[in-house]
């Protein structure tokens, strides 16, 4: 199974893609394969669409050590439907272990280079991306996704503004679920637990125009899912903060450092044994099957068949009046969780705004202030729940120095974020990124 492949800054002939092999039997595919895929199959039954036969071909290419340094691939491939041959192509790959390049270097060079420009005098045609799987299926491949939002007119209702929202943050956590599952990816869970956030928020902000006996339940279950995905999104931020705190200390201290680290790592291992086991649930597939219809067809009350520019905008200035007034409650030194809320009212506010932006010109100013906003007091918050861990940690001798130097680390941390946390208030709260608001 090969995911999208992607090759950031490089153009070319260099393709890079990470591909996943299971084991299983030719019959049908092996479950760990379908776990991958769950978030699209869902409640589907999977039926062969296409066989593919490949006569494969391998020339290795060792240097003067022995050592294997590419690999040509001829794959000669014949799709079948049925017993009748559909197509057939031809495919040259040149292969080459990631491993053998120094980080930074250009792939292209010394090695793949030269193959290529043989290969291609022998008369290969240009490099073609495309995996065989989406060759063999043809247009059936180019379809459009189940879940994409779409372009809005400029007169476009609040039903199809509402609709694309849910849609947007739908289709992202679609995407992330197989790589949550594979963790190759670093950023996945924090991107399925943005899309899952945005969701509730919407859902929240739009609330005056949507059936409340259908949003309520489904925030419900996004605020189940949104946990799961917290508690190891949490604790990555956490383990990725204290290993760099971790550097600034004595080299004499680093090995206790790691050490106290790796119980930080063990409950990631727990944690995310239980997300995958709920991303394995039943409840889990019943809620994917909710946003999809979600993202078709919201459940809206009559008033969403307004124009959206007429009536959206002010929904979302709700949240910005809730974090307003929050800010000025304050007492003049605001305690760790006070600050905690307020960056979760100014998450909202952005959402809030970020939703309506299509419609509303000026709000895409006013949601990058508030996510400044959101970002120095997420500095403070992890601050705070670095030292809460670090606090708590079962560790004694060296390791519990260690732990004092880190939490001392943290303190200076969060006192800057208090700090300047005022000033990034002061540039939100100004009359002229309100233009927007009703």
């Amino acid at each position: 199974m090969a995911p999208p492949p992607s090759a950031p800054g490089k153009r070319g002939v260099v393709l890079e893609r990470d591909e996943l092999t299971f084991q299983g039997s030719a019959t049908k595919p092996p479950e760990a394969a379908l776990d991958v895929v769950r978030a699209y199959v869902r409640k589907a039954e999977l039926v062969p669409v296409a066989r593919l036969s490949t006569v494969r071909r391998r020339v290795r290419l060792v240097d003067a050590t022995g050592t294997r340094v590419a690999e040509v691939v001829d794959d000669e491939v014949s799709v079948r439907d049925g017993r009748r041959v559909a197509a057939r192509f031809r495919e040259i790959e040149v292969e080459v272990p990631s491993s053998n390049g120094a980080e930074g270097a250009d792939p292209t060079e010394g090695i793949i280079a030269p193959l290529v420009t043989r290969l291609r005098g022998a008369g290969a045609g240009a490099p073609d991306p495309t995996p065989k799987h989406i060759r063999a299926l043809g247009p059936r491949a180019i379809e459009p996704p189940e879940v994409s939002p779409q372009p809005l007119a400029p007169d476009a209702g609040a039903k199809d503004l509402i609709q694309n929202a849910i849609a947007e943050s739908v289709a992202a956590l679609l995407h992330h679920d197989p790589l949550v599952r594979t963790g190759r990816d670093p950023e996945a869970v924090h991107q399925a637990r943005v899309a899952t956030r945005k969701l509730r928020s919407n859902l929240r902000t739009f609330g005056p125009l949507l059936d409340p006996e259908w949003t309520e339940p489904l925030r419900s279950e996004l605020g189940w899912l949104a946990m799961g995905l917290g508690a190891v999104r949490d604790r990555e931020v956490l383990l990725e903060r204290l290993r760099e705190r971790a550097q600034s200390l004595p080299a004499s201290d680093q090995r206790s450092a790691a050490s106290l680290l790796q119980l930080l790592e063990g409950e990631i291992d727990e944690l995310r044994k239980k997300l995958l086991a709920d991303l394995d649930s039943q409840r889990y597939i019943d809620l994917l099957e909710r946003l999809v219809e979600a993202a078709h067809s919201p459940k809206t009350l009559p008033d969403a068949d307004q124009p959206a520019a007429s009536v959206l905008p002010a929904l979302a200035t709700t949240p910005w009046r809730r974090l307003r007034s929050a800010v000025r409650g304050l007492p003049e030194t605001p305690t760790d969780p006070e600050l905690h809320r307020i960056r979760i009212l100014a998450k909202r506010a952005r959402y809030a705004a970020e939703a309506v932006a299509p419609v509303a010109a000026g709000a895409a100013a006013f949601a990058r202030a508030a996510a400044k906003l959101q970002t120095i007091l997420g500095e403070h918050q992890d601050s705070v729940t670095a030292q809460a861990w670090l606090r708590s940690a079962k560790v004694s001798g060296k390791r519990a120095f260690v732990a004092g130097e880190l939490i001392a680390l943290e303190r200076l941390a969060a006192d800057d974020a208090r700090a300047r946390w005022r000033k990034v208030w002061d540039a939100l709260d100004r009359k002229r990124l309100r233009a927007w608001m009703p």
